[in-house]
């Protein structure tokens, strides 16, 4: 691995907490439609999501909280999605084999996506790895999360549950 990827995979990685670029609880999400890691290979939409609290997840293959975040989505989605509750996770990582073996090591059953050439991160402002968005049945983001710890699936999991409750 060169320095230069080095230096940007650690950056990618530092949770950041403010940015004027960045999408902003208050907005409109930015729809995707993006295709599915899956075989099929069909594409899976935020709007067709539209009803659902959704949780868009950015991820990416070499990122260490990405693996904390995984299960703890899982787990959360799993309580909730009977509920209205989903995760959309949209992978950046350069190569698909990456996510792939990623989710082999890491499975979920929640859609996962594949932006190859990055329109959804940029529109959402993604600035580190993973950063989140919740967001509402009327796909307005409600809060942002940058980074991922241990500590924030309950946190998580006490948001989703009041906005289903909305």
């Amino acid at each position: 691995m060169t320095l230069f990827r080095s230096i940007i995979i650690l950056l990618l990685c530092l949770p950041l907490h403010a940015n004027a670029g960045s999408l902003q609880a208050g907005q409109m999400a930015p729809l995707v439609d993006l295709p599915s890691l899956t075989e099929s290979g069909e594409n899976v939409s935020l709007l067709d999501l539209r009803g659902s609290v959704v949780y868009v997840d950015f991820w990416a293959s070499w990122c260490g909280p990405c693996r904390v975040s995984f299960p703890q989505l899982e787990t959360i989605r799993a309580e909730l999605n009977e509920q209205g509750f989903e995760v959309l996770a949209i992978n950046v990582d350069e190569y698909p084999e990456d996510a792939m073996k990623f989710l082999a090591e890491v499975p979920v059953s929640y859609p996962v996506v594949r932006d190859a050439v990055g329109t959804s991160p940029q529109a959402y402002g993604i600035l580190g790895m993973p950063t989140g968005f919740l967001i509402d049945r009327e796909g307005i983001v409600r809060k942002v999360h940058p980074g991922f710890r241990k500590s924030d699936g309950e946190k998580l999991r006490a948001e989703v549950i009041e906005l289903l409750k909305e």
